[in-house]
């Protein structure tokens, strides 16, 4: 990081000074993310202004730039789209692999992905729109069709002339696949063809067991796929098993961002939102939170009709009173404790509806010993220091014993609603994470007060 401040105040310096050949020769020097970053620094730190900024993104060389753009954020991109000539426009899209330009496009507005669109040759037009057709969660949105495919009669020496007049605008050639009339029938690797003999046909070194996705498929299963096989790149077939794509390991990587951070934004009842955080405006980060707390408020208002329907067993032993927080906040983790974990399982494909009842077995198990624990401790707690060191001659040896099988009761209850409303909402077609701590708090705390105040009943007498 001190590093890229040496350079970011070394290239502004270059910049005031007008010393615009070394200034080029430092950005050609350094990654495109970094060049992004400082850009985006400079411009949110107001040090440049925005005809600065389109000068300094000119002086970049047009491959570079082309990395650059795709590193940026949408609103420094629809800056720079604004001030581009038809022609730097044309060049920047033309460098961007499709993928990258469909990403692009999915961000701009209306008029902005117009004019993208029309600076781009017909070809190129229409292989946009075809991967801005398929669903915006399928492998069809996320793949690129510039890949490297192979006839499986031809020999080694022919692969490596074909990779070598095509390779260079494709985004991988590691990983060539092998396809007879469209269909795909096989893969190979540069290291394959590297250890092979030049006379070899490929049919004869390909791996045939090949294994792909359809267009359809969700693009988060389509990343754990490419996490579980160590792919670098996973093949896309249509409903003939015909290659229309691949989906490349920076796009899961994405995508695993992506969904985890929507899955922890639900997980704490905020809307999901896909700017950064200091980049979002302070009215719009109201409006991601301000819905879930208005429903989890008017929810908790079951909490408070429970208390006010037992205030005569409240008032007859107020000790009890004491102890509500404790006994709700031990729910409300137990069951946030479950449901992460059984969430975090099904987002990882480790845990299915049909194991349900394996689930329900082991959190009842766990729920026992955890219960056990907790109360033993609680009654310790209890006698030694609100009956003893406190003074307290309203805490009864009766009084500990309610809230520890309260307590008893509640970590049980909790931690089977936590594993189950996530699997119930899966298999329902809800996301898993909204049943996360918030909601799942809610319901326990309510549950926990009806468990606390019956036992007191049914012990106490009162």
């Amino acid at each position: 990081m001190n590093e890229l401040n040496e350079k970011l105040t070394e290239l502004l310096d270059l910049l005031r000074a007008r010393h615009y050949q070394q200034l080029r020769l430092l950005l050609e020097d350094l990654n495109p993310a970094d060049i992004a970053e400082i850009l985006v620094t400079l411009t949110d730190d107001e040090e440049i202004s925005q005809e600065e900024l389109i000068k300094l993104f000119r002086l970049i060389p047009k491959d570079l730039a082309a990395d650059t753009f795709v590193e940026m954020e949408p609103e420094m991109q629809e800056k720079l789209i604004s001030s581009f000539s038809d022609k730097e426009l044309h060049d920047v899209v033309d460098e961007l692999y499709l993928d990258d330009a469909v990403d692009i496009i999915e961000e701009m507005p209306a008029n902005v992905v117009a004019r993208i669109l029309k600076s781009v040759d017909a070809n190129t037009r229409a292989n946009l729109n075809q991967l801005l057709n398929y669903p915006e969660d399928s492998a069809g949105s996320i793949m690129t069709i510039e890949y490297v495919d192979l006839r499986p009669d031809i020999t080694v020496w022919d692969a490596f002339t074909i990779i070598r007049a095509a390779g260079v605008d494709k985004e991988t050639i590691y990983t060539c696949y092998i396809t007879d009339k469209r269909k795909l029938v096989g893969i190979v690797t540069v290291k394959d063809l590297l250890l092979a003999s030049y006379e070899d046909k490929l049919c004869d070194i390909m791996e045939d067991n090949v294994i792909s996705v359809n267009t359809l498929s969700d693009k988060e299963e389509v990343a754990q796929m490419l996490s579980k096989y160590d792919f670098t790149a996973l093949p896309v077939v249509d409903k003939e098993n015909r290659l229309v794509g691949i989906v490349t390991v920076d796009d899961a990587i994405d995508v695993m961002i992506e969904e985890a951070t929507e899955d922890i934004e639900k997980m704490a009842a905020i809307t999901p939102s896909e700017r950064p955080y200091l980049r979002t405006g302070i009215f719009e980060t109201f409006l991601q939170r301000i819905p879930w707390l208005l429903l989890l408020m008017v929810s908790a208002t079951f909490t408070g009709l429970i208390i006010t329907g037992f205030e005569d067993a409240l008032a007859a032993q107020v000790a009890l009173t004491a102890f509500i927080p404790m006994l709700m906040d031990t729910g409300g983790n137990s069951g946030s404790q479950a449901s992460v974990t059984i969430i975090r399982g099904i987002s990882l494909g480790e845990i299915e509806f049909s194991d349900l009842l394996e689930v329900i077995w082991k959190e009842i198990r766990v729920s026992v010993l955890c219960g056990l624990v907790l109360a033993a401790v609680s009654f310790g707690k209890i006698m030694l220091v609100d009956h003893l060191m406190m003074n307290n001659p309203s805490i009864t040896v009766g009084v500990a014993a309610v809230v520890c099988l309260t307590l008893l009761f509640t970590v049980f209850i909790a931690k089977l609603v936590g594993c189950t409303l996530p699997m119930f909402a899966k298999k329902l077609g809800f996301d898993p994470a909204v049943m996360a701590s918030p909601f799942i708090t809610t319901i326990v705390d309510a549950l926990s007060l009806l468990i606390y105040m019956n036992v007191a009943k049914a012990m106490l007498g009162i």
